[in-house]
């Protein structure tokens, strides 16, 4: 089983519309049973809130729910339990990297990194807080195409698995 945290500073926005996203995209796939996928916070700033309603209003306008969804921080089980953790920002990969005190299994991605390098659009770029740009349209498809890139290279990995 692959076990998925994405993560971002309040876990009201980006890192819960990856984890939905993700979610679908292993549904879809029937591959429910090989991925735990969750989401959380390098920050306290919204522990306990619900996913912010502009971020769950574009998730359902593309058909995804997230129902029951509150913010959570990261906690230091969370290296040991999770197979991958995906920031949506450097500062997010930094955040955590210090969190964890270092990073010596190489878990920790920033999610566009996992998109091909000809993919000049979106590759090594962050994805932007749209709490702050108010483009909740660019975040969502700014991850979207991450979490296929990363689903992809996954899916391909747990099937060689069997």
């Amino acid at each position: 089983m692959k076990r998925i945290l994405f993560v971002c500073h309040g876990n009201i926005c980006r890192s819960p519309m990856a984890e939905f996203i993700m979610k679908r995209l292993v549904r879809r796939a029937g591959m429910e049973e090989r991925f735990e996928i969750a989401s959380a916070a390098t920050s306290t700033d919204e522990i306990g809130n619900p996913v912010y309603p502009l971020a769950k209003r574009t998730l359902a306008e593309h058909g995804i729910g997230c129902p029951g969804k509150t913010a959570r921080q990261i906690v230091a089980d969370d290296y040991r339990n999770y197979d991958l953790l995906v920031g949506m920002d450097e500062a997010n990969r930094r955040n955590m990297v210090a969190f964890f005190r270092g990073d010596p299994e190489g878990k920790v991605s920033l999610l566009l990194d996992h998109t091909p390098p000809s993919d000049v659009k979106h590759h090594g770029r962050d994805v932007a807080d749209p709490w702050f740009t108010r483009r909740f349209d660019v975040a969502f498809e700014d991850i979207e195409t991450g979490c296929t890139a990363l689903f992809e290279i996954l899916a391909a990995d747990e099937r060689g698995r069997g």
